[in-house]
């Protein structure tokens, strides 16, 4: 079964405890205590917006000594790396720290972990003891290649124990990024899909944590993400995800809501993706989408406008501040789950807009076509912030979530 939303809670509890646990990201003692098994969770702030940066990120330590990584939280991948200075030729982006140097540190082919990434066409695995190669492609026309590593991540639990796993993840010495919005400023990506080679399903392999992973994206910039089942709130609702290909966490079938009232686009199957910062829908739902919007706003006092990147923008009598100075004029949306009984995600103007530096207010829904995605829709950072969501895993075919509405003090 596939719960999807759940009505307004308090997370008032959650948010204390989460303050109480907000240094987790220091370094960790010299003698190191294992954890009971399955027993604690792991909490990280986060940092990051939509409209400014277009992404949120984690600081993870990795290596002895530990040093800082900022990565961007993904669960729409699998494979965490960062960059990695392992020849002089190396092709970085520029990033807030120093790229990772291994130290002899390569999986061989013969690794299991290394049959679960996608290796390059160029440097496939032709014997086991072949170093394991990846390569990884995004819908934002990024991409890194590079070798698989192990090291350590030092990390404290919420129960107060320490722990430094030696856990896989991608040493990237060549990137690349072509696409219409400005490369994320971080040293890497926090791979956190379902899949075999994520931190999450090796943290939950070695008995450290649940495979649950929370997150709440704050629209002021900040927020928490959190690894493990200590913090679950109670009146949730909950539903199966459906199992993919590709690890993703996708939910459906769901129809889209417009001030209350069915589009016509019906049927809708949902990725939940932290790495995207806007969401997307399938040619045919978007198009119906920005019409309906674009009928509603006729008699309002706004008129289409070019501003930067994003397709779709409006410009008022004069320059808007915030999203509270025009989102009067837009009816919500919603996600409706077909499959789960009086289960309506609502989506408010907050969810799929965003004001501009020049003062205009931009359409944070973009057509899927345009990113190649095809029918795929992706609910992305825009749709999810200051929204607390859930992702459960404990079994392949087992995959539950949750979203429930958060609040920032």
């Amino acid at each position: 079964m596939l719960a999807i939303f759940s009505s307004l809670f308090s997370i008032a509890t959650f948010l204390l405890r989460f303050s109480a646990a907000k240094q987790l990201q220091s370094q960790t003692k010299d003698q190191t205590q294992s954890t009971d098994r399955c027993g604690s969770s792991l909490v990280f702030s986060v940092q990051g917006d939509i409209y400014r940066n277009g992404f949120f990120y984690a600081i993870i330590y990795i290596g002895n000594p530990p040093k800082p990584y900022y990565l961007d939280i993904d669960t729409g991948s699998n494979l965490t790396w960062v960059q990695c200075a392992a020849a002089r030729s190396a092709k970085l982006l520029k990033a807030p720290n120093n790229p990772y140097k291994p130290n002899n540190n390569a999986l061989f082919c013969k690794d299991p972990l290394c049959a679960f990434v996608d290796q390059p066409n160029n440097f496939p695995c032709k014997a086991p003891t072949d170093q394991c190669d990846y390569e990884v492609h995004y819908a934002d026309y990024g991409s890194s290649l590079g070798v698989l590593v192990r090291d350590s991540f030092p990390l404290k639990f919420t129960n107060g124990s320490t722990y430094k796993p030696t856990l896989a993840f991608g040493c990237g010495y060549d990137q690349e990024f072509s696409g219409p919005f400005p490369p994320p400023y971080v040293d890497g990506v926090l791979g956190l899909a379902n899949g075999k080679s994520s931190i999450v399903s090796q943290l939950r392999g070695f008995g450290l944590t649940q495979n649950v992973i929370g997150h709440c994206f704050g629209g002021q910039g900040k927020g928490f993400l959190f690894f493990g089942d200590d913090f679950l709130p109670s009146g949730l609702v909950w539903a199966p995800m459906l199992p993919n290909s590709l690890n993703h966490y996708m939910a459906g079938p769901v129809d889209l809501l417009f001030g209350g009232k069915t589009l016509g686009a019906k049927g809708l199957y949902v990725v939940f993706d932290s790495g995207s910062t806007y969401t997307y829908l399938n040619p045919q739902a978007y198009q119906t989408t920005l019409a309906l919007i674009e009928t509603a706003l006729l008699k309002k006092p706004l008129s289409r406008v070019k501003d930067g990147n994003l397709p779709v923008c409006w410009k008022g009598v004069k320059r808007f501040e915030n999203l509270d100075a025009v989102k009067n004029n837009f009816s919500p949306l919603a996600l409706s789950f077909t499959n789960t009984k009086n289960v309506v995600f609502v989506l408010p103007a907050e969810s799929y807009l965003v004001v501009t530096s020049h003062g205009n207010v931009c359409l944070g829904i973009l057509n899927g076509a345009d990113a190649h995605l095809g029918q795929l829709n992706i609910i992305g950072d825009i749709t999810m912030q200051d929204k607390l969501v859930l992702q459960q895993a404990p079994q392949a075919l087992n995959c539950v979530f949750s979203l429930g509405a958060a609040n920032f003090e």
